[in-house]
């Protein structure tokens, strides 16, 4: 059997639906799960198994046998908790299963054979009676279904079935309840990744501003939360603008409703501003008496607390509808609505009661202008970097003429209106997926008649569409949205060869060239998402271990990562270092780039792997980087664009400089026919 996945193409700048093994979709999941992040979460394991030995002890103190159902049981290891804590029988239900089979092995390597049943199902699959997946209802119901943002893995479905199928009432649940608290702030920065900011342009004939479309202007965007780890996020970014609130809450103990519903809370402006931005975290009692507290707060609200970095869960980040004024001290309400899997936001001036009850519900935000289902956050962020901006402008007043005709290929840009402000005779867009952005651009910046899109593949252009003229400016950022990986904008290379016949012979090609860089890091934290477990809290998981590394080397231990590293700090033990260059004034060639040589380390520390970006060459000594923003010491200073990371198999640890291997050695290789970039290191 044979499954079909779909892969971005780089040389067509398409995604295509390629057919791969069998085992594929299972060694995907495993290899870029999150399972040994959670089993080095050393707060969660510990927290949940404080909580199990406490359901565990009230329900033996009231007589009964402890019957413990584990939903979502993954290695097993809260059911071994369980056990551990003396439970009579724990019922281990796991949908996945490959997961599910490595349970059954990791609970018979840990002894607990005849205390804990997997199941290999849904729960809402499970059938209970003598002939049943259980013999009875359980009294003990523990789970770890929640992400992000709490809801999202269907968390509150599931518990609704377990309360009326599975559990007995009045059952005991690990964890008891969950807080969701919220933050009102102002972030210029946030609020760059989901509008657009008007761009100045100082031209010959005065200053021009090029402004968004009123529908991106006044588009709710989607419901979907930006999960991010704000404990990375400088507070000189942001402006509180409210106190801490709780939202709401939801106790596992009791039955569960899953229907979409509202809560409303009344807050009050401690500085004005712009409120633009909700922050949300919860936190998860294991007891009734909330004594043993799990959290996921960011670093200012629990300023003295010991933190723990996680990558499964991290906090959110919300985006209003619109931007709101607010004065110090003004009375706001907050409305948060959910569905059965995600919540949105509305603010609200207070006004008369009965004014403010009639508009408690609001429907989901549904995107009208297209850009936020088309881009992603770094794509807003990166068209509202005014430096970038700068650079293009900078380049194009260098190559532009009075009677330049250029031709602009690239998705969602602005600079077919840069290149018409900045002089240009005439400017063609090459845009054949989302015509619709760069229409309604046209149109919001009066430049219908001034820029004609062609709506065409490269490879399709024909002489009529240029109405028989040549192309002397080639220009692209370049950025398609189909890009997952930093080389896999040059399908601009692609593009340029297939209009080739098009351009004039001394063509202007912006950028002119591309690099490839690299550099060899210690990551503060992220290496724990590949590392081997051993064992958690006493019990053994090597199973586990085993499973994601035979995974790994399916595939992925042979591929990149995309990562936005400025979210994951991480230390330099080598210099930057440019390892292969890609000239765009000349055509893709038929042969592989190659090269093979060492990058030296000359900082101590682990090295975990390499990240690797692109920098585009625009024009003579000005370039842009979709990576490496600077570096201060030895800390990396790193931009959210496209970044990727290329994890070692093996880490050699080094105390000393002379401990050092003296180098890393790497073999990188792009193939033009496929558009890929292979690579190997070597420690």
């Amino acid at each position: 059997m044979k499954t079909f996945c779909g892969r971005a193409n780089p040389t067509t700048g398409a995604v295509e639906w390629l057919e791969e093994d069998e085992d594929y979709d299972y060694h995907q999941e495993i290899a870029r799960s999150r399972y040994a992040d959670m089993l080095h979460d050393k707060d969660r394991n510990t927290k949940y198994y404080q909580g199990i030995r406490a359901a565990v002890h009230r329900v033996k103190e009231r007589g009964e046998k402890a019957i413990v159902l584990d939903i979502g049981t993954g290695t097993g290891l809260l059911s071994m908790m369980a056990a551990a804590a003396g439970a009579d029988f724990c019922y281990a239900v796991e949908v996945f299963r490959p997961m599910a089979n490595a349970a059954v092995k990791i609970v018979e390597k840990n002894g607990f054979r005849d205390k804990i049943k997997v199941i290999n199902k849904h729960s809402t699959e499970i059938t209970v009676g003598p002939d049943g997946d259980m013999q009875y209802r359980a009294n003990i119901l523990v789970t770890e279904l929640f992400d992000t943002e709490l809801i999202g893995e269907g968390a509150l479905p599931t518990y609704e079935h377990a309360h009326k199928y599975l559990v007995q009432e009045g059952c005991e649940a690990v964890p008891h309840r969950a807080t969701v608290y919220v933050q009102l702030v102002e972030s210029r920065r946030m609020w760059s990744w989901n509008k657009l900011f008007p761009v100045r342009v100082k031209a010959e004939d005065g200053e021009k501003i090029i402004v968004s479309p009123s529908e991106m202007e006044n588009c709710p965007g989607v419901p979907s939360v930006c999960d991010i780890q704000l404990n990375q996020m400088p507070s000189s970014d942001f402006i509180v603008l409210s106190d801490v609130v709780t939202m709401f809450s939801v106790d596992f103990s009791k039955p569960v409703r899953s229907a979409s519903t509202c809560y409303r809370v009344q807050l009050e402006a401690v500085k004005p501003g712009k409120a633009q931005i909700v922050l949300s975290w919860w936190d998860i009692d294991m007891d009734p008496s909330g004594m043993i507290k799990c959290t996921i707060a960011p670093y200012w609200v629990n300023p003295t607390s010991a933190f723990q970095w996680r990558d499964h869960w991290m906090q959110c980040v919300y985006f209003l509808p619109c931007e709101e004024p607010v004065l110090q001290g003004e009375k706001l309400y907050l409305t948060a609505c959910r569905d059965a899997y995600c919540v949105w936001y509305k603010l609200q001036k207070a006004r008369g009661e009965e004014e403010n009850k009639a508009d408690v519900h609001v429907e989901s935000p549904v995107c009208r202008c297209q850009a936020h289902l088309l881009w992603n956050r770094p794509r807003f962020g990166e068209l509202n970097d005014q430096n970038r901006t700068h650079q293009y402008i900078k380049s194009l007043m260098t190559v532009l003429k009075k009677d330049s005709v250029c031709l602009c290929i690239s998705d969602g840009s602005l600079l077919p209106v840069l290149t018409h402000y900045l002089g240009a005779k005439q400017v063609y867009l090459m845009q054949y997926l989302e015509e619709y952005i760069p229409l309604e651009f046209c149109k919001a910046n009066h430049l219908e008649d001034k820029i004609k899109i062609i709506e065409a593949r490269p490879e399709l252009l024909t002489s009529s569409h240029l109405e028989d003229k040549k192309i002397s400016v080639l220009v692209g950022e370049p950025f398609f949205t189909t890009s997952l990986l930093p080389w896999h904008n040059l399908y601009f290379w692609y593009a340029r060869t297939a209009v080739a016949t098009h351009l004039t012979s001394n063509v202007t090609v912006l950028p002119q060239a591309a690099s490839l860089h690299m550099m060899i890091v210690e990551f503060q934290d992220l290496w724990r998402i590949r590392s081997p477990c051993g064992t958690c809290e006493g019990f053994d998981v090597r199973t586990m271990d085993d499973m994601i590394n035979n995974s790994l080397k399916f595939r992925e231990s042979k591929e990149a990562e995309p990562h936005p590293l400025w979210e994951y700090p991480c230390k330099a033990l080598s210099d930057p270092q440019e390892v292969l260059t890609f000239d765009f004034r000349k055509t893709v060639p038929q042969q592989c780039l190659s090269t093979e040589d060492s990058v030296n380390l000359v900082r101590k520390g682990e090295s975990h792997g390499a990240v690797l970006w692109m920098e585009y060459h625009l024009a003579a000594d000005i370039s842009v980087s979709t990576g490496l923003m600077q570096m201060s010491n030895e800390k990396v200073f790193l931009q959210c664009n496209l970044f990727s990371v290329y994890f070692f198999s093996s880490v050699i640890e080094s105390e000393t400089l002379s401990d050092l291997p003296s180098a890393v050695m790497y073999a990188i290789n792009f193939d033009p026919k496929t558009g890929e970039i292979a690579m190997d290191f070597k420690l």
